[in-house]
């Protein structure tokens, strides 16, 4: 599968979406949908969403770089977990050349908290001394201590092509992430046989929920990141993503193995 089809769909531009469904506060869910279901999603919320289009576009490639310690700390704190962890990563947006380095960190309420900061292209996949700079200041501020940012290097990049509907009747929003691809070093994973569907909504499920629900799928605990590591580094402790890696990612993984 390369993208959803949504021409037939009723578009939505940037400036309105962000206006009416910006959803400071949230409840995201995350469903590992196989390629095959994603039709039949689609066309029972034909008449109930419509598409970000932006420049007559309604699909976009996505890369990101993340970053982390020789003795993989951001990966362990979330594998564990801790309530003070953290991602550092950098976005790119492919179609349009813009990037920013992005900051993810989580306190010890159980609140997250994403900052970024414009970055250049053509220096996405390595961290700079500003960019360095940056994340010791926002690992300070959220209490995340011992991380020395100068050891921090590129661990996985993620490569995908985003879809995003918007709910007028809940004022939800849903993104469907297609084409995965997960690389580390010299191994690669792409699945196009499977894609996620993250559900943002203000608590209530959304209409979206409800139908995946009646298809019978259930969110599901998955982090580009984490379980991308997991899949592609089996040496890490992996355990709360077994049941992921196991239920959707098998076929791939063991044609990596072999």
């Amino acid at each position: 599968m390369n993208t959803p089809n949504t021409t037939r769909f009723a578009s939505i531009s940037l400036e309105e979406l962000a206006e009416r469904a910006s959803l400071l506060t949230r409840v995201d869910r995350k469903y590992l949908v196989p390629a095959s279901d994603l039709e039949a999603l689609l066309a029972e919320l034909e008449s109930q969403a419509r598409v970000l289009e932006i420049n007559g576009q309604q699909h976009f490639d996505y890369e990101s770089v993340y970053f982390d310690t020789p003795e993989a700390a951001s990966y362990l704190l979330a594998a564990h977990p801790r309530r003070r962890r953290f991602k550092a990563r950098t976005r790119s947006y492919l179609d349009t050349g813009d990037c920013y380095l992005e900051v993810k960190t989580k306190g010890s309420r159980g609140t997250t908290a994403k900052q970024r900061l414009p970055y250049s292209f053509d220096e996405r996949d390595r961290l700079t001394v500003e960019g360095r700079e940056y994340i010791d200041e926002l690992l300070q501020d959220a209490s995340v201590v011992g991380i020395d940012s100068d050891t921090m290097e590129p661990v996985l990049t993620t490569r995908y092509t985003r879809t995003t509907l918007f709910l007028p009747g809940s004022g939800s929003r849903c993104t469907i992430d297609s084409a995965l691809a997960w690389e580390c070093d010299d191994d690669a994973l792409r699945f196009d046989d499977t894609v996620i569907v993250e559900t943002k909504s203000s608590g209530q499920a959304s209409e979206v929920d409800r139908l995946l629900w009646k298809m019978g799928h259930r969110p599901d605990r998955i982090s580009k990141f984490a379980t991308g590591l997991a899949a592609l580094r089996p040496e890490l402790p992996h355990n709360r993503w077994s049941r992921v890696l196991r239920q959707h990612f098998a076929p791939a993984l063991e044609s990596v193995a072999a």
